[in-house]
């Protein structure tokens, strides 16, 4: 089954990923799109972006909301994207989005809603106190959003064929507090997750006003680790704002 999944250009069924940013990608599969935590602001509080600025996005039909910290949901980023779009949140979010967001629809672990042709079911996520989860996304192919999450046994058996995983390697400001993936913890991930390939997210888009950026350095020493831990995991390292199509055989399905 594994060696069936390969990366085929157009010659098979395409996703495209795109990362627009800290927690925030795009994802285009079946003809569906879905946007993960959404955040677009130049500032969010004691936070600037130091990376590219999003660029408009439209024709939105599902949005994943992970938990409900301001720099994974963020009210005025979310009003310039949802339109008509179903939010999927955390049980007990909803009411934060009152007035903001006509279709919205809260979720626990296990549960499944239908956006266009793909299923979205909600997965556990260890992000300390509060309602916090990942998202599986299934249609031709199985993507993994982590959301913000520590590495937990559990993952083992999440998604059990997975194609993609969105994990996070790291965060934005000067130390990174438990309940979140560090290079080191992320790679570990791999080893229980067993993607085909993996897109590292949450770093180097934002940071606390006052520190400098980066500079990549904990993509770098996540490809090292993941390369130790998971060596047939393919790593790809999206620039902010930049694209990978992925494609698996129907045959595979």
């Amino acid at each position: 089954m594994r060696a069936a999944r390969q990366l085929l250009g157009f010659d098979g069924l395409l996703t495209r990923i795109t990362w627009i940013g800290h927690s925030t990608v795009l994802i285009e599969m079946d003809g569906v799109r879905l946007l993960t935590d959404p955040l677009l602001r130049s500032h969010v509080l004691h936070m600037r972006r130091v990376a590219e600025k999003a660029e408009p996005l439209d024709h939105i039909d599902g949005v994943l909301i992970s938990h409900a910290h301001y720099d994974h949901l963020d009210v005025t980023s979310l009003t310039r994207v949802a339109g008509n779009a179903k939010t999927i949140v955390p049980t007990g979010t909803g009411k934060r989005l009152l007035g903001w967001v006509d279709d919205v629809v809260e979720v626990g672990v296990g549960d499944e809603v239908s956006v266009g042709a793909v299923t979205v079911t909600a997965t556990p996520a260890e992000h300390g106190p509060g309602k916090a989860l990942g998202y599986l996304v299934s249609g031709s192919a199985r993507i993994y959003f982590a959301g913000d999450t520590d590495l937990f046994d559990g993952m083992r058996d999440l998604a059990p064929g997975l194609d993609v995983a969105l994990l996070p390697i790291a965060g934005w400001g000067p130390r990174l507090p438990p309940g979140h993936l560090d290079p080191e913890r992320a790679a570990q991930a791999l080893e229980l997750l067993r993607p085909h390939v993996v897109v590292p997210i949450h770093w180097g888009t934002y940071t606390r006003i006052g520190l400098s950026r980066d500079e990549g350095a904990p993509a770098k020493l996540f490809e090292e680790l993941a390369a130790a831990h998971a060596p047939d995991v393919d790593v790809r390292v999206l620039p902010v704002g930049g694209s990978a199509d992925f494609a698996v055989e129907a045959s595979v399905r």
